[in-house]
Formats: C-alpha cells, structure tokens, sequence
C-alpha cells in the first residue's frame, strides 16, 4: 500500500509545482532576482544564459529531499523530491525544448496543446521588462490562449486568407 502513496504524493507534489513555478517566476524571477532572468527576455548570442542558473536553484531541493529521503528511509520525503525532480524534467521539455527549441527535437508540431502554450509564452515575452507580465505558468494554459489556437484553426481550415499563414501559389 505505500506504494499507492508514494505515487499519490508524487504526482501531487508534480501538480503543486505548477503553482509554485507560478508564484517563484512572478515574484522572484520578474522580482528580486530579475537580474539573473532579465537575459530570458533579451534577444542575446549564446546557447546559455544567466537564467540557467534557476535549473540548478531548483535542481538543490529536489536532490536534498532524495538524499536524506532514501538514506533515512522516509519514502514521502523520496517522492516529493522525485515529484519536484519530474516536474523540472516536463519544464525543460517544455520550456527549452518545445516553447525556445534549444534542443531541435520538435520543431514542426501543429497539436494544439504545443500551439496554444507557445502562444501563451510569447505573450510573456513580449514584455521586455520585469513589469506587466502575464502568463507566468509553464504547463497550464489559460482559455484565452485555447481559444486563440480554435480560431486560428477555423481561419486557416476555411478559404480566407490569414494575415500570419499565407496562401501558398
């Protein structure tokens, strides 16, 4: 049976990372510590950015409740720590690899679900400063955003002609 809780409060450790990724990348990352995500929002050469270093601030906690976790044989402490650990492993898919395609593994997609959340991170970023942001989530997307990638689907799928998707001749 203590495995049916491991699991439970992994994937709930997962699910409660959205809010804190929310709550950190609003109020830490665009507050006292824009200095290290200000080159996030900056068009810059370079494959790394200062940014980066909030994989591995996030990165400590995850390895620390492993650790002692697994050297104590507290398995809740194990799970959250793996939980936090699968959480940042969907963020970097997500964020460098399908959103900023650091990694060109999936360049083409046309799902819905990797339209709408490229959208709503390019609103992010068309705010260059730390002020009047949105979208500060990585793995939900607001309705507004779906709602955007169903009507550029019925524009594109009817004969009118898109402004962003031309008519190819």
């Amino acid at each position: 049976m203590t495995w049916l809780f491991y699991i439970l409060v992994l994937t709930a450790t997962f699910i409660v990372m959205e809010g804190i990724t929310w709550l950190t990348h609003r109020y830490v990352m665009h507050g006292f510590l824009w200095s290290l995500h200000k080159d996030h929002h900056q068009v810059e050469p370079g494959f790394f950015e200062k940014n980066d270093a909030f994989f591995v601030i996030f990165a400590v906690p995850s390895i620390l409740l492993i650790y002692f976790g697994t050297f104590n044989n507290v398995w809740w402490m194990q799970a959250i720590g793996f939980g936090i650990m699968a959480y940042g492993a969907g963020y970097f898919l997500v964020h460098d690899v399908i959103i900023h395609q650091r990694f060109k593994w999936f360049t083409r997609s046309n799902n819905s679900y990797v339209r709408a959340i490229r959208w709503a991170h390019k609103m992010h970023h068309k705010h260059l400063d730390r002020h009047e942001g949105e979208s500060f989530g990585m793995l939900l997307v607001h309705k507004k955003y779906w709602d955007k990638i169903r009507r550029d689907r019925k524009l594109m799928a009817g004969n009118k002609k898109v402004e962003y998707a031309p008519e190819m001749e």
